[in-house]
């Protein structure tokens, strides 16, 4: 296809990309919330949106499957961002990686005294950066599904995860410990893409990156 292909995940991205979107004259045909279609078409024929996993942004992007894509931080940072071009913090979708442990939990008692702790997180790469800068012992444990389960059934001692506004780690009896950075989703481009389609796709930059000013 000789037009432009967007990856996008389901979910808070999608929606606060629309405006995004808009600003760069782009409507989605469908939602993807209700539609069952993976490939959707927009009014602009030469520009269609796929929906991926948010994990799988990057990939499609750094393959040449989509030539622009847009994914959080927390992703990238997992993913390595190699074949890349990352020319926009978009400010969208929000939140911090941080630890958090069982409330009553002693954590800073227990890194002092150098304990090896066990860590539940699907970001294995940022917490093993974290740990490793501050020197604490950590066995990483690769969950998928909902981290904070992991210290309630003694999985694990701590968890590494994205929060919000902190109301799942409340309602499960979890503390905050340590913030580890702010996340925020970011606009990814295909280099080669970028090359060989520079006047389809450098207006769209030029049009997101007004939009987020």
């Amino acid at each position: 296809m000789d037009g432009i292909t967007i990856a996008l995940s389901k979910g808070r991205i999608f929606d606060e990309t629309l405006p995004l979107l808009a600003a760069a004259g782009i409507t989605p045909s469908e939602n993807p919330e209700q539609s069952r279609k993976l490939i959707i078409g927009t009014n602009r024929p030469d520009v269609q949106v796929v929906i991926v996993r948010a994990s799988d942004v990057p990939t499609y992007v750094q393959y040449g499957a989509a030539d622009l894509g847009i994914a959080g931080k927390d992703v990238l940072l997992e993913h390595g961002g190699q074949g890349l071009y990352q020319p926009l913090d978009l400010k969208i979708a929000k939140c911090r990686m941080c630890v958090a442990v069982p409330k009553g939990f002693d954590y800073q008692a227990a890194v002092q005294r150098g304990a090896r702790l066990r860590v539940a997180t699907k970001y294995l790469q940022t917490a093993r950066e974290h740990f490793g800068a501050k020197g604490v012992h950590v066995d990483l444990i690769k969950l998928y599904g909902s981290m904070e389960l992991a210290p309630l059934v003694g999985l694990a001692d701590a968890i590494v995860d994205l929060v919000s506004s902190g109301s799942t780690l409340k309602a499960n009896n979890l503390v905050e410990v340590e913030d580890i950075m702010a996340i925020s989703s970011r606009l990814i481009v295909n280099q080669a893409a970028l090359k060989v389609k520079r006047e389809l796709l450098q207006p769209l930059i030029d049009a997101f990156g007004k939009a987020v000013k």
